[in-house]
C-alpha cells in the first residue's frame, strides 16, 4: 500500500535512495532532503510495508501568483502503478489560485502532463551541471 504526505519534517535522508535516475551526477540523499523541506510544498510517496519514499514530487513559489515544479520521480520498480499521477494530483490541488504553475519536461513527457491538464508553452532554461559536483562521493 501506498501512502501520500506533505508531512517532509519526519523523512530521513536514508528513505531518499535510488532517485534521479539517468542523472550524469545524482542528487545526494541530503541534497535531496534538503530541497524538499526548502520548497514551498512536496509531496511524497511512501511504501507502507518497508517505510521507503517510492515517488515525489516539489513545488517552489513566491506563494502569491506563480509556482514551478522542478521535479518529479517515481522509483523504476513502482512506475506504472499511478504514483506519479497522484504526487502531480495533490501537489497542483494546492496551487488552485495561482497564476501559472509551470514545470519543463522533454517532448515526449508532454502529453503526460496534458492529461493532468497543462499545456505546452516555450520555454528557457540555463543549467549548472557543476552544481552537482560532489554529491555522490
Amino acid at each position: 500500500m501506498i501512502r501520500y504526505t506533505d508531512d517532509v519534517a519526519t523523512i530521513e535522508a536514508d528513505r531518499l535512495t535510488g532517485f534521479f535516475v539517468g542523472w550524469p551526477t545524482p542528487a545526494s540523499p541530503e541534497q535531496h532532503l534538503a530541497v524538499l523541506r526548502g520548497s514551498h510544498r512536496a509531496v511524497v510517496a511512501i511504501d507502507e510495508e518497508t517505510g521507503r519514499v517510492v515517488g515525489f514530487v516539489n513545488m517552489i513559489s513566491d506563494g502569491v501568483l506563480t509556482a514551478y515544479v522542478p521535479w518529479l520521480e517515481v522509483l523504476p520498480e513502482y512506475q506504472g502503478q499511478g504514483i506519479g499521477t497522484e504526487l502531480m494530483r495533490r501537489v497542483l490541488a494546492g496551487a488552485e489560485g495561482f497564476y501559472s504553475v509551470d514545470l519543463l519536461c522533454e517532448e515526449r513527457l508532454q502529453p503526460y502532463y496534458a492529461r493532468l491538464g497543462m499545456r505546452a508553452v516555450p520555454g528557457m532554461s540555463l543549467i549548472d551541471r557543476s552544481a552537482l559536483r560532489g554529491a555522490a562521493d
